[in-house]
């Protein structure tokens, strides 16, 4: 059975983390997420990659990886997965001011994804608010899976 995932980002809007709970090196609470065949190929049919390793077995086994393979931009799927509702991340009106990500094996069906996340900075330039964060996600085997670093504009 497929995990749901929430599309009304309003939600819990109240009981989430607010900028004066934001504090930088805190790691951030965060749920293991099973990654299962559906969630990938519904990911990737919502962004329109068709891409044969993520929906063809047979062809999936022929390739350099052995299987069926999540893309790597599935971290974006996962970063809300592995976040509760309460995570300042969610907070509606928050803006991707822009990211850097370095990708090392991809994510298969069935694995168990941990995310490791923290503030690293957070400061306020032009009446704006900005949070400097990274995430690491790995796998049921600690191998990590993506890294990465994000810079959001938070809402007032």
């Amino acid at each position: 059975m497929e995990q749901g995932f929430a599309t009304d980002f309003w939600k819990d809007a109240d009981a989430r983390k607010i900028w004066d709970d934001i504090v930088p090196g805190e790691p951030r609470k965060t749920i293991p997420y099973v990654l299962t065949l559906e969630a990938i190929q519904k990911y990737c049919r919502s962004v329109g990659d068709m891409n044969p390793l993520y929906f063809d077995e047979l062809y999936a086994k022929k390739s350099r990886f052995g299987g069926i393979v999540a893309p790597p931009a599935i971290h974006i799927l996962l970063m809300f997965a592995c976040t509760p509702n309460d995570d300042w991340m969610r907070s509606p009106g928050t803006v991707n001011a822009g990211q850097s990500w370095s990708y090392n094996i991809p994510a298969r069906p069935d694995d168990t994804i941990h995310l490791q996340a923290r503030a690293l900075d957070k400061f306020i330039k032009r009446e704006r608010l900005f949070v400097i964060h990274d995430n690491v996600f790995t796998n049921q085997n600690g191998e990590v899976i993506c890294s990465g670093r994000g810079w959001t504009i938070r809402a007032m």
